[in-house]
């Protein structure tokens, strides 16, 4: 049930970007992120999307996993075309996008519409690969560790560091919990007999009742008792020590530098 969902998985592979520092990719993602956003055109969405497939590859993670984990956003993305591709303005004699179609009066659907939503999702689908490449090729420990290391200088304003890396750790590693609980609450209730997929819209949402209930209900017990164990190991009084400090290395330097002139290169010329 697990494997439908890796969307914050870790997949151990003995690749470069595996050896790679978590605080490397995490900067590199971000500016992956903004260069994304950035690029004004097909061809700087194409340059990333390509940077990103030579990333998988160098990470030896199968591009089947990359593709099943953008399964729970398929929904954002089918709503981002949809909503894109209909105009109110078919009719207008000044409309010169070209492949308008009317349907009721102003109201269409436009290509230019679809295309710009089709930019839009790709956007969207690659910023959802790239997060996702990061969490399988490192460690939640690592990616911690990463978040705490790079927040540190807020430290000195007072900010809780430390607090935000768990908050952080916290939600990367619920993520596929509520989703295997979410399936595991729907198929028992379907095996008890209820019919998601039968009846109109307002039928079929006041069918998920009975699954939206107790899952909320599972994840306040997950909730509680987690902050019951966290309580009772003091984590929140006194300073807290870790295990092992890494420091960057030259490669790591270099990786994220030679990375980041790159997507700055696309986010300014494409």
């Amino acid at each position: 049930m697990a494997a439908a969902f890796s969307l914050g998985q870790y997949v151990s592979k003995a690749s470069i970007v595996h050896r790679l520092d978590a605080r490397a990719k995490i900067v590199l993602v971000v500016a992956y992120a903004v260069a994304l956003f950035l690029a004004a055109g097909w061809l700087g969405v194409g340059v990333c999307g390509a940077l990103l497939v030579a990333g998988y590859g160098a990470a030896r993670i199968p591009f089947g996993l990359a593709l099943r984990g953008l399964k729970p956003i398929l929904y954002i993305l089918a709503f981002t075309i949809v909503v894109n591709s209909f105009t109110f303005s078919a009719n207008d004699a000044s409309n010169t996008s070209g492949g308008t179609i009317a349907l009721i009066g102003s109201f269409g659907i436009s290509a230019h519409g679809a295309a710009t939503g089709l930019f839009f999702a790709l956007r969207i689908a690659l910023f959802v690969a790239a997060t996702s490449l990061l969490t399988y090729t490192s460690t939640l420990v690592d990616i911690v560790d990463a978040i705490r290391s790079l927040a540190s200088p807020l430290a000195r304003f007072n900010a809780p560091v430390e607090d935000i890396a768990i908050v952080c750790a916290l939600t990367l590693r619920f993520v596929p919990s509520t989703v295997e609980e979410a399936e595991r609450v729907t198929k028992a209730q379907q095996a008890r007999g209820l019919l998601l997929d039968e009846g109109g819209l307002v039928k079929r949402a006041k069918a998920w009742i009975p699954v939206i209930v107790p899952l909320f209900i599972s994840l306040f017990r997950r909730a509680e008792t987690l902050a019951c164990a966290m309580d009772a190991r003091c984590y929140a009084g006194g300073a807290r020590t870790h295990l092992r400090s890494t420091r960057i290395r030259r490669a790591d330097s270099v990786a994220a530098s030679l990375g980041g002139v790159l997507l700055a290169c696309v986010a300014a010329f494409l």
